[in-house]
């Protein structure tokens, strides 16, 4: 390929939400916290390793009876506030520009949990009600 000589009209999309088809048996409630699996596939997050943190389902997918890629979800990226972990687990103000980790669809974790746990996203800020959590699968944070 050559570089340009005139004007391209170049295809975009917006960076903030990706449609992603959903594995078989999943049910991705709005809001929850949306992961690929090890096939590639989006399902509500669960504490495991391997999973990558795509951001949150956009609406209800049920996918009950259904083949990996039945349907497809819209996943959106960006900073979402979900359910804060306990004890040793609990993420507070040091944690912000840290990783934070997956417990489940809407709670997160300041550790891996002895390596159980995949990566959700980057701490932004934690208030009385839970954590701010950037979550962008080009960011990085799944790297190893």
């Amino acid at each position: 390929m050559v570089a340009t000589a005139k004007n391209r009209n170049t295809p975009s999309r917006p960076g903030w939400r990706r449609a992603a088809p959903v594995a078989a048996g999943a049910v991705c409630h709005a809001g929850a916290i949306a992961v690929g699996n090890a096939t590639g596939f989006a399902e509500p997050a669960s504490t495991a390793t391997g999973l990558i943190a795509l951001g949150v389902f956009h609406a209800l997918a049920d996918n009950t009876g259904g083949a990996d890629g039945d349907l497809e979800v819209e996943i959106e990226r960006g900073y979402f506030h979900f359910a804060n972990s306990a004890a040793a687990d609990e993420i507070d103000r040091t944690h912000i520009g840290s990783v934070c980790y997956l417990v489940d669809d809407q709670t997160v974790a300041a550790t891996d949990g002895t390596a159980t746990r995949s990566p959700a996203g980057i701490v932004d800020d934690v208030d009385d009600n839970g954590v701010w959590v950037l979550i962008d699968p080009t960011s990085g944070v799944n790297l190893a």
